[in-house]
């Protein structure tokens, strides 16, 4: 993989949604592309870009054990967006 293809922009990642809605039998609202990017953005600006990932994956843990529905998913991704706007470590 080439430095550029890792540096694309975000509407570039619809083929890659794409292919894990296929992958895993997903709809089209079960990969909220923009969510999840608001998401990781306010996580590494708020906290520390490592804590991107791991905030994402914790707010689809938190979903998915919650029901999993997309009202779950935004409810999720918006607790853990207000902490990473309120951290101060």
């Amino acid at each position: 993989m080439t430095e550029a293809s890792r540096t694309l922009p975000p509407e570039a990642l619809d083929a890659w949604a794409r292919a894990l809605r296929e992958r895993f039998d997903l709809s089209d609202g079960d990969v909220p592309i923009a969510l999840v990017l608001d998401l990781a953005r306010e996580a590494a600006n708020g906290v520390a870009r490592p804590a991107a990932p791991i905030s994402t994956f914790v707010a689809g843990l938190v979903a998915g054990r919650a029901g999993g529905s997309p009202e779950d998913v935004r409810s999720a991704a918006a607790a853990v967006i207000e902490l990473a706007q309120g951290w101060e470590a």
